[in-house]
C-alpha cells in the first residue's frame, strides 16, 4: 500500500465552525462504519457522497442497492450495474457471483448489485451472500483496500429476529475484514433494529436526524444521553459523526449534496429527465452474459435429461406391465402342455395331425425368450439401483467421517480454552486471551472462547501508543479524594452491596459489556478519580466505542455521575459505600 494511499483524504463536507470535513481514504476504505437516520434526512446522500470521492480518486467499491436508486452515479462514472431490471446493464444471479468479485476487486471496475428488482427474496438474498463470500476469500490474498457498502443492513442483521446466513457473513466482514482490507459501510433509517454488536464495533459512524424514541435512545447509548435530544433537531443534511481516528470524539457536520443524478428523489409533479449514464466495455459485460448463457444451456441439458428419465422410468414401467403379462400366458401354456401329455385329453380337444400343438409349443418359446429378456432387462436395473445405493453409503460413511473430524476439533479447541483460562490466574479473562492468542497468524481462524463479542472492540494503534506512552488524562487530577482498596486480591464486587452488584449486571446487560469488564472500570473510577471515556477505553483495553456505552448505562444506574464534559467520576453515594466497604490502615 503506497504512502500516498494511506495518507489520503476525501472532503464530504464541513462542521459546525465551517472547517472542512475530511476523512482518510485507508480508513474508509478498510474500516467498520455505520450511517443512520430517517427517511430524508440524507443518509442514503452522505453514502453517495462518500462514494463520489472514492470514485473520484480512483478507489472502486460495491454498492448493495436494496431501492434501485443508485445507479445515477453512472451519470459521471463508469459503473457496472448488475441486477434483475433490464434496466441493468447485466441480468444476474447466484452463479454469477464470483465473477462479480472478480470484476470489482482484479479489475477495478466499480459494482452497483441492484437487488430490488428480484421477485424472489430468496435469489437476491443469495447473490448478495456468495458475492460477499466470495469477496471475502478474495481478499485474503488480494489485500486490497475495498469498500463494500450496504443499504437497510437491518434486513440481514436485525437486533429482535434471527440472523440469517447473509447476516452472518457481513458480520463476519465487520469483525475480520479490516485485516484483510474489506471494510464494510452499513446503512439503516432504524438504528434500533440493527443488531447492537454491528453498530458497537464501527469505528466511524454517522447520525441523521431520528425522531423515534427507540431510536434516539440508541444515540444516548452509543454518544451520550445528551444527544438523545439534539439528534432529532438536525436539518437535512446534519449529522454528528463519531470516528476513532481522531481527538474530537463528536462533531457536528453538513454534509454538501452529491453532485450526480438524485434516482432516491421523492417523485413530483414536474417531469424528470433521466441524464445520460456511463456504460462498461462490452466485453466486460459478454463475459457476465456467456455466464448467463451457460447457465441456460446447463438448465435445458437438465430438463432433456428429466424428460429422458421420465421416458426410462415410463418404458420399465411397460416392461413389467409385460413381464407379469408373460408370466401369466406361460402359466397358462405350462398347464396347456401338461394337459397335452395325457393322451385322451389331446384326442378330445385336438384335430388330427398335430398343427395346433406345434404352434402353441412355437408360442411358448417365444414367450419364454421375451421373459428373459425382460428378466434381463430388470436385473439390469436392480444393479444400477444396487450401486447407487453403494454410493449412497459411501457419501454417508464420509459425511459421519467428517462430523466426527469436526467434533475432534470442537474437543482440542475447548480443551485449550480451558488451560488458558486455567494459566491466566483465575482474573476472569483467560478466555479472552485464548481467543486474542490464537489469532496471532495472519490467516488463522480467530477462536473466541468466551466473552461477549462486544468484549473485542476495534481500538486503533494511535490509542494504545498514547496510553502506553505514559500519557494521563487531563482531568484525572480532580479533587476528589480516592478510595484505597487494600487487597488487591478482593474483586470490586466482594466489596460492594449486592444492590450496586445488581445495578452492575443491569448496566452490562444494556450495554452488552461483560461484568468483569464493568468491575474493572468502577476499581479505576474508585483508584484515579474523575476520567474520559478515551483514557477509560485505553486502560481496559476495550473500545470507546463499547465502554462509552457502558459509562451510559452506569450513568442511569447512578453508579457514575458527570464531573465536567466527556468527565465521569463515581457517584457520591458509591464513593461512600465503597469508603464505608474498605477497611482501614
Amino acid at each position: 500500500m503506497s504512502d500516498d494511499t494511506q495518507q489520503r483524504q476525501i472532503r464530504v463536507g464541513e462542521t459546525a465552525d465551517g472547517a472542512p470535513l475530511k476523512l482518510p481514504v485507508i480508513e474508509v476504505l478498510t474500516g467498520r462504519g455505520f450511517a443512520t437516520g430517517k427517511s430524508g434526512s440524507g443518509k442514503s446522500n452522505t453514502a453517495s457522497v462518500i462514494a463520489e470521492e472514492l470514485l473520484e480518486a480512483g478507489y472502486p467499491l460495491l454498492i448493495v442497492d436494496t431501492d434501485g436508486e443508485y445507479y445515477g452515479l453512472k451519470e459521471e462514472y463508469e459503473m457496472l450495474h448488475a441486477g434483475a431490471d433490464e434496466e441493468c446493464d447485466i441480468q444476474i444471479g447466484p452463479e454469477h457471483a464470483e465473477q462479480m468479485a472478480t470484476i470489482a476487486l482484479e479489475e477495478n471496475v466499480p459494482v452497483i448489485l441492484d437487488v430490488s428488482g428480484y421477485l424472489d427474496s430468496d435469489v437476491a438474498d443469495e447473490l448478495l451472500r456468495e458475492v460477499a463470500r466470495q469477496l471475502f476469500v478474495k481478499e485474503k490474498k488480494l489485500k486490497k483496500p475495498f469498500l463494500l457498502v450496504v443499504e437497510e443492513v437491518h434486513e440481514y442483521i436485525p437486533e429482535g429476529g434471527g440472523v440469517g446466513e447473509t447476516g452472518n457473513l457481513l458480520i463476519k466482514i465487520s469483525k475480520r475484514g479490516r485485516k484483510h482490507g474489506l471494510g464494510i459501510l452499513g446503512i439503516s433509517q432504524r438504528p434500533a433494529d440493527v443488531k447492537k454488536d454491528f453498530i458497537t464495533q464501527a469505528n466511524w459512524l454517522v447520525w441523521h436526524r431520528l425522531t423515534w424514541d427507540n431510536d434516539t435512545k440508541v444515540v444516548g447509548r452509543i454518544i451520550d444521553t445528551e444527544y438523545s435530544d439534539l439528534v432529532s433537531d438536525l436539518d437535512d443534511g446534519q449529522a454528528f459523526v463519531q470516528t476513532d481516528w481522531t481527538e474530537t470524539d463528536v462533531r457536528k457536520v453538513q454534509f454538501r449534496r452529491k453532485r450526480t443524478f438524485d434516482a432516491g428523489a421523492t417523485p413530483g409533479l414536474e417531469d424528470v429527465e433521466r441524464p445520460e449514464l456511463k456504460s462498461v466495455s462490452d466485453a466486460l459485460v459478454g463475459d457476465l452474459q456467456q455466464i448467463s448463457e451457460r447457465k441456460d444451456r446447463e438448465q435445458d441439458r437438465i430438463q432433456e435429461l428429466e424428460t429422458e428419465l421420465e421416458k426410462k422410468e415410463t418404458r420399465i414401467e411397460t416392461l413389467e406391465d409385460e413381464l407379469s403379462s408373460a408370466r401369466d400366458v406361460s402359466s397358462a401354456a405350462r398347464q396347456m402342455a401338461d394337459a397335452l401329455q395325457n393322451t385322451e385329453t389331446v384326442q378330445s380337444q385336438l384335430p388330427e395331425g398335430g398343427g395346433d400343438l406345434r404352434r402353441l409349443h412355437e408360442e411358448i418359446a417365444d414367450l419364454e425368450d421375451e421373459r428373459d429378456e425382460l428378466r434381463a432387462r430388470l436385473a439390469d436395473r436392480d444393479e444400477r439401483i444396487e450401486a447407487l445405493e453403494g454410493e449412497l453409503e459411501d457419501r454417508t460413511a464420509e459425511l459421519e467421517r467428517l462430523r466426527g473430524e469436526n467434533e475432534q476439533l470442537r474437543e482440542v479447541v475447548r480443551e485449550r480454552a480451558a488451560r488458558r483460562e486455567g494459566d491466566s490466574g483465575g482474573d476472569g479473562r483467560g478466555a479472552e486471551n485464548a481467543g486474542a492468542e490464537s489469532a496471532g497468524g495472519d490467516e488463522s481462524e480467530i477462536v473466541q472462547a468466551g466473552g461477549d463479542a462486544v468484549e473485542f472492540g476495534y481500538m486503533s494503534d494511535d490509542d494504545r501508543e498514547r496510553d502506553s506512552s505514559g500519557g494521563t488524562d487531563t482531568d484525572s487530577s480532580g479533587s476528589d479524594e480516592g478510595v484505597v482498596i487494600a487487597d488487591e486480591d478482593r474483586r470490586i464486587g466482594e466489596i460492594l452491596e449486592t444492590d450496586l452488584e445488581d445495578r452492575l449486571a443491569r448496566a452490562c446487560e444494556g450495554s452488552q459489556c461483560s461484568v468483569e469488564t464493568a468491575e474493572a472500570i468502577v476499581e479505576l473510577f474508585a483508584r484515579t478519580g474523575p476520567l474520559r471515556t478515551e483514557t477509560v477505553a485505553a486502560r481496559v483495553d476495550r473500545s470507546r466505542v463499547a465502554v462509552q456505552s457502558l459509562v451510559s448505562e452506569l450513568r442511569t444506574e447512578g453508579v457514575l455521575e458527570r464531573a465536567g464534559e466527556r468527565t465521569y467520576a463515581l457517584h457520591e453515594d458509591v464513593r461512600a459505600e465503597l469508603r464505608s466497604a474498605t477497611p482501614s490502615e
